[in-house]
């Protein structure tokens, strides 16, 4: 079991336990309380926990990484991330029950992994079969299971109870899940991590920028989410709030 669930579970779970003792500790801005968010207090505390290691590790490695590795690299090391996690998304793809995309992106593992060398190519694309991102929270979701409370998690960040249930599931769905020994899967881990964030190095004026950073990072999570969850549903109307996006005083 410790195999499969890695150690970025465990690190997570041992990151979590560290922190929760100072979720009191917060202290949360004036105005309305989100609805959606009602353990604000801890997971301002996650947050901040969790930009604190972004600012002092994750990303300068991001920005190390971006600098000195050719961009062709970078996106060959995403493709083969992407292509080792894919079969979380050809297994949600069944629990959804869309066959069709079933079969699309079944024919797009095959292809990247055999012609792509392991994935670090993406011939699929260039085959016109689309890549989907699907997870067992989307799936939870579709199938009417209530999100709950938004929260905030260490290293993984922002979620609710819903998706975080859903990752030990979505763990058991990945061909990385099963990488056995707990160094290859750190490794892998730590591989996933540093690409995450140097693909998303971009956004970081955006969100520092906001009023009130916190608020705009749920905000945009809660939208993005209720979209893949009514992905494809054409009376769906997005009721979420505007992002906030005031200026700093």
């Amino acid at each position: 079991m410790l195999t499969i669930c890695g150690p970025s579970l465990l690190i997570a779970a041992a990151s979590l336990a560290l922190v929760c003792g100072l979720a009191g500790c917060a202290s949360l801005p004036p105005g309305e309380r989100d609805p959606r968010d009602h353990v604000e207090r801890f997971n301002r505390t996650m947050y901040k926990f969790d930009s604190t290691l972004d600012r002092a590790v994750i990303r300068p490695l991001a920005r190390r990484y971006v600098k000195e590795t050719p961009a062709p690299v970078r996106t060959g090391v995403s493709n083969f991330l992407t292509n080792l996690s894919y079969t979380r998304t050809i297994v949600n793809d069944l629990l959804q029950a869309r066959c069709k995309d079933f079969a699309n992106d079944l024919a797009r593992l095959i292809v990247n992994t055999t012609l792509g060398l392991g994935g670090f190519l993406d011939p699929a694309t260039k085959l016109q079969l689309a890549k989907h991102d699907r997870d067992f929270g989307q799936t939870l979701g579709k199938w009417g299971v209530h999100s709950g409370s938004y929260l905030v998690l260490p290293l993984f960040g922002p979620s609710d109870m819903r998706d975080a249930f859903a990752i030990l599931p979505d763990r058991f769905m990945t061909i990385d899940g099963y990488v056995p020994g707990a160094a290859p899967d750190a490794s892998l881990f730590s591989l996933h991590a540093v690409d995450t964030r140097a693909n998303a190095l971009p956004t970081d004026s955006t969100v520092s920028s906001a009023y009130d950073p916190y608020a705009f990072v749920r905000s945009a999570w809660l939208q993005q989410r209720e979209y893949k969850i009514h992905e494809g549903d054409p009376h769906y109307v997005p009721d979420l709030p505007p992002l906030a996006m005031e200026p700093r005083q």
